[in-house]
């Protein structure tokens, strides 16, 4: 009995271990399936690589960058500065013959007039050709100025260039060189279609180092830097380097969408691309008048602060609020009054001041534009016929700031009128602020003329007393002030 409960049991036990050696070995075929694969196998490995990744982008851009480069240059130039000769301290006016000796006027009192030298300041940049016979373009801070400009194509031909257009607001120049036969060009992209996070690649000449080539991504689009009115630059963290200035910025289609035109000195993966449709837009003016003509409305402008939105009544803070509109210019004859909140133009829905002025100044004169604006809480449409920008900018206003008075006022007089030398004989002109008081905090200073109270125009102290007094604990103040030539919003709560 004992021997046959052993046989059994030693059955069941090798029973077991089989059938556990069998689900081991099924596991390691299934892990096998899943991580190899035999010729011919459709079963995909887990960790394989795909050809392109899903945005298109390949495992290696030589293919793309053999086909770009040679429609890729590189651009040296020269150019002269005169400067006063062995006085001159390289610490400039901050040297300590500056500041104790009167710098080179000490100098030319005792040994008379110091002769000017010349010297010869080189610089590299970038640029990229777009038409066959020779246009090419790149970034104005590059030539301007320049005595002397050669380019140097890939396959190691250089030409002299001249300059046919500039223009120093977006850093845009267009130069031109005679070449021997037809050259390669690049395919112009939409840089309105390219989106954050789309791979990009950069081909340049940075530090001297000729056709140099980095990849990346759009970091962000609609970037503001400072570097003019103008700016919308594409931000990508592809390597820029200075030398890269002018060159092309390429989509994975291997069409430029952008400019390389700026860096941040003390950040690494930041650098800026001017938009290749704006300079599209930009090339027939360069061209035919080596200057661009831009458009013109007639407007002031500023953007919906929080506190603005509210005396509006408006749901939110999209929009350009006209603080001033020039009388006799396009904007006045199309009917459009201060105090209108631009909300569209062609259909384009305007985010804020810098997006409708980019907008305005990408127009030509004589385009006719369809602008959509809310007055009084109803939305009106005006065309407006667009004339050329001359020597006044269409301005953006910095607006006012946060809540409550503190202000001393006086009616105008004639006699106040002419002692300030003002244009304005009736109305209310600011006399004093007190030092942190709430109109101090939204910007209102002395001589600043107050023209309306909540949208209702106030002449003397009796119409200024009235509209202040309908304030409520709740409700905020706007105020339109008229201060030099500039016209702008404030709302104090």
């Amino acid at each position: 009995m004992a021997s046959g409960q052993r046989n059994r049991k030693t059955f069941f036990m090798f029973l077991l271990a089989f059938l556990v050696a069998s689900f081991i070995v099924s596991v390691i075929e299934v892990l096998r399936c899943s991580f190899f694969t035999s010729p011919g196998s459709d079963i995909k490995m887990a960790n394989a690589v795909p050809v392109a990744d899903p945005s298109g982008a390949p495992l290696s851009f030589a293919d793309i960058v053999e086909r770009l480069k040679p429609a890729v240059v590189n651009i040296s130039t020269t150019k002269t500065i005169r400067a006063n000769g062995a006085f001159r301290s390289p610490l400039g006016n901050q040297a300590p013959f500056d500041r104790y000796f009167g710098g080179d006027d000490f100098f030319e009192k005792f040994f008379g007039d110091i002769p000017q030298r010349e010297f010869k300041q080189k610089s590299l940049g970038s640029g990229f050709i777009i038409s066959h016979d020779g246009y090419i373009f790149t970034n104005n801070h590059v030539v301007e100025q320049s005595d002397k400009i050669r380019v140097k194509l890939s396959d190691g031909q250089e030409y002299d260039a001249k300059i046919i257009g500039k223009d120093a607001k977006t850093d845009i120049a267009l130069i031109k060189i005679k070449p021997s036969e037809s050259l390669p060009v690049v395919d112009i992209g939409d840089s309105e279609k390219l989106r954050v996070g789309d791979w990009v690649l950069a081909i340049g000449n940075p530090f001297g180092l000729e056709q140099t080539v980095t990849a990346g991504i759009v970091s962000a689009k609609g970037r503001v830097i400072g570097a003019g009115p103008y700016d919308n630059f594409i931000q990508t963290d592809a390597s820029i380097n200075p030398g890269n200035s002018g060159g092309p910025l390429f989509n994975m289609e291997g069409k430029v969408i952008g400019i390389n035109t700026a860096i941040v000195a003390q950040g690494q993966g930041i650098g800026f691309a001017i938009p290749i449709s704006m300079a599209k837009n930009m090339l027939p003016d360069l061209k035919a008048k080596g200057k661009v003509t831009r458009g013109w409305m007639g407007i002031s402008v500023q953007d919906v602060t929080e506190d603005m939105a509210k005396s509006f009544r408006l749901t939110n803070r999209s929009g350009a609020i006209v603080a001033e509109v020039f009388p006799g210019d396009p904007a006045d004859k199309a009917g459009l009054k201060t105090g209108d909140i631009i909300t569209e133009v062609n259909g384009k829905k305007i985010k804020d001041t810098h997006e409708l002025l980019v907008l305005i100044a990408s127009f030509h004169v004589g385009d006719y534009v369809r602008v959509k604006v809310l007055r009084d809480g109803l939305e009106k449409i005006f065309n407006v016929v667009v004339a050329e920008r001359r020597d006044q900018p269409e301005v953006a206003l910095a607006p006012g700031g946060t809540p409550d008075l503190g202000l001393s006022v006086q009616e105008i007089t004639p006699e106040i009128a002419k002692y300030l030398g003002i244009k304005q004989n009736r109305g209310i002109i600011v006399v004093d602020v007190d030092p942190g008081s709430p109109a101090d905090e939204v910007g209102i200073q002395p001589q600043d003329i107050i023209l309306q109270i909540n949208r209702v125009p106030v002449n003397n102290l009796k119409e200024y007393v009235r509209e202040l007094s309908k304030k409520t604990a709740k409700s905020s103040i706007l105020f339109l002030i008229k201060r030099g030539q500039a016209t702008f919003f404030v709302a104090i709560k």
